[in-house]
């Protein structure tokens, strides 16, 4: 059973949001997303300065098995990459709700995150989807 932090709001695609004190919110993806890619050997995380769409993909895994797009959960700008993850892409695989987190985003509207899942919603899907 994947680990699902309370404390995180999630997407249907995977992807975790963790809203930080500056109002900018850290995205990586779940433990579900990352047991099911693999062993991780890849990361593209996007470009400071870059503007992203909501629900556009924003960076890219690559892993033993498969390359996946990460969706962006929300609008706005990245301010950060964890660039740590060019050298070191298992960190994904070993902390993925720590050390593992892909970028941070300045929402354009900070009130888009109430459309993301609570973790029991989260939870449901994982269930739904068979986990």
């Amino acid at each position: 059973m994947s680990k699902i932090p309370a404390d995180l709001k999630y997407a249907q695609t995977h992807e975790w949001v963790r809203t930080l004190p500056d109002g900018v919110v850290e995205i990586g993806i779940t433990d579900h997303a990352q047991q099911a890619l693999g062993d991780l050997v890849f990361v593209e995380a996007p470009e400071p300065g870059r503007r992203v769409g909501a629900h556009e993909p924003f960076a890219v895994v690559e892993s033993v098995k498969a390359a996946s797009d990460i969706y962006s959960p929300v609008a706005g700008e990245v301010v950060a990459a964890n660039a740590e993850l060019a050298s070191a892409p298992e960190r994904i695989n070993q902390e993925p709700y720590g050390a593992g987190w892909i970028a941070r985003i300045r929402p354009d509207d900070p009130a888009s995150l109430a459309d993301l899942l609570a973790p029991a919603d989260y939870g449901k899907l994982l269930e739904a989807e068979g986990d």
